[in-house]
């Protein structure tokens, strides 16, 4: 299993692909990591791409730079500690990622919301949780059947991979109308609406960065492990991983590594956000 001993940092992307400052936030960068992850300082509106909406597209709004920094450390770690079963399951992934993909797209769902079952069962139909979820989505049998999937003594459609997924698609989509917000949609999948709504209440805000500490300690990881995950699969973390074990860079070889990656990815970045007729 993922091992879930992680400090707790506070999660988003590591700058991989940097897109020019915005209009709303002209000192801090848009990061891109896959086609629907998206990092954006908070206010800034990342859902102008053509090829996407406020829907499918998961923003990691984060405050200011030093959440940033906080939060790779954290995905250096998981990535550290979890590599070798991470490489695990992306060996064996084509196949299971193949119908999931198709599932989530005809809901309008982001693709990536795959890594989810990632983190939720290793992407095992068989996988069995200690309290009785069971699939590769961890459906418990009430919220199963609740979906329109059967679950008895002569059939578990938990195991099946697009039956399950279609039921899990549902109940994403069903949460995303309830929060408008990917990263609470995580917390309340793994921890159910009741303690996100308290989280909420407790916080007076609506951002995930705000709120986690309020979240139960499982939910909250839950969101970073995703975060890590969908990060080590969009952006072939087995280089990134193997390149923690170099000598840190300095401040300034790292701007200027910054800087050169920001202008060979400018043209690619802007297509993806929209800017480009």
């Amino acid at each position: 299993m993922l091992k879930p001993k992680v400090p707790f940092y506070i999660c988003t992307l590591v700058l991989t692909t940097v897109v020019p400052p915005t209009t709303a936030n002209p000192s801090q960068p848009v990061v891109v990591v896959g086609k629907n992850l998206v990092y954006a300082p908070a206010g800034t509106n990342v859902s102008k791409s053509s090829r996407t909406n406020k829907t499918n597209k998961i923003s990691l709004a984060v405050a200011n730079p030093q959440q940033m920094q906080q939060q790779m450390k954290f995905v250096h770690a998981y990535i550290r500690n979890n590599d070798d079963c991470l490489l695990t399951v992306k060996h064996r992934s084509e196949g299971p990622f193949a119908i999931i993909d198709s599932v989530l797209d005809h809901y309008g769902l982001p693709l990536e919301l795959k890594y989810l079952a990632v983190i939720e069962s290793e992407l095992k139909p068989t996988a069995l949780s200690r309290v009785g979820a069971k699939g590769p989505w961890q459906l418990m049998p009430s919220t199963a059947h609740e979906l329109g999937l059967k679950v008895n003594h002569r059939a578990d459609e938990r195991m099946n991979y697009r039956k399950s997924t279609r039921a899990a698609a549902l109940y994403l989509k069903d949460l995303h109308r309830e929060f408008k917000d990917w990263l609470l949609v995580l917390a309340a999948y793994n921890g159910g609406p009741v303690p996100v709504y308290r989280a909420i209440h407790k916080s007076h805000s609506r951002n995930f960065w705000v709120l986690q500490k309020y979240l139960p300690a499982e939910s909250r990881q839950h969101v970073k492990k995703f975060i890590a995950t969908a990060y080590y699969f969009e952006r072939g973390d087995n280089i990134a991983a193997a390149s923690l074990k170099k000598a840190p860079e300095s401040d300034d070889v790292r701007f200027s590594r910054l800087m050169k990656e920001s202008a060979t990815s400018l043209k690619a970045s802007n297509e993806l956000l929209g800017t480009v007729n």
